[in-house]
């Protein structure tokens, strides 16, 4: 199955796992992550490369941000059209090693779980710096593979022929580091497991902080 039909299938399903209580709870520990690193501020315009269905897409509308999303599937950019419908964005269905966007386009450019799914990894995060103005922001925040939550997918994966995560690749905050050609800053979130009480999940959160192992990372860089 090709990924762009691939994640034509996907939309219902993603949605729905993010409001189950964990999912709600992860999402809202990885946009806080995501947002710390980004920090959209109104006016400044911002490029959501892998917009999904536009989850993270609409938290940098909220806060004044003119964003334009683009991802490959055409069904995840319909949901992130209608998600985010009451707030001005642009839309477009684009690979993110071809970005169809002049140098320097943008103030900021982010990808949030996108890059794991691109087989040259290296030329993506390219087009994001390409596409930033100098002085500008590059944040890219993927999934973790040195976290227990990879080593669960991967498992899960082998066991079901249509999992996405057969196609996944997982990066170690250094590995995500290494794809730009500037130094940056690299951190973690989810670092409370499936298993645990979900009680729990805050003070666990809390105490994971600065380590390497959380289930989401993300890394920032400054275009020089």
């Amino acid at each position: 199955m090709a990924a762009k039909q691939l994640f034509d299938d996907w939309p219902d399903r993603y949605d729905r796992w993010f409001e189950t209580p964990l999912g709600r709870t992860v999402l809202r520990y990885e946009s806080e992550l995501v947002l710390e690193m980004l920090r959209p501020a109104p006016g400044e315009l911002i490029l959501d490369a892998g917009s999904g269905t536009g989850l993270f897409t609409r938290e940098f509308m909220e806060r004044g941000a003119r964003v334009a999303g683009i991802d490959i599937s055409g069904a995840m950019l319909r949901r992130a059209k209608e998600r985010s419908a009451s707030y001005p964005g642009l839309w477009a269905a684009a690979d993110m090693i071809r970005l169809p966007f002049a140098d320097g386009a943008f103030d900021k450019t982010v990808s949030v779980a996108a890059l794991e799914f691109i087989a040259d990894a290296r030329q993506a995060v390219a087009e994001l710096f390409r596409v930033t103005r100098p002085g500008g922001i590059v944040v890219v925040a993927t999934l973790n593979s040195l976290s227990p939550w990879a080593d669960r997918r991967l498992a899960e994966a082998g066991r079901d022929p249509e999992s996405i995560f057969r196609r996944v690749v997982f990066r170690s905050p250094a590995q995500l580091l290494e794809l730009a050609p500037v130094a940056g800053l690299v951190r973690t979130a989810i670092h409370f497991g499936k298993e645990d009480d979900p009680g729990r999940f805050d003070r666990i959160e809390r105490e994971g902080r600065g380590r390497e192992t959380g289930a989401f990372v993300a890394a920032r860089w400054g275009k020089r």
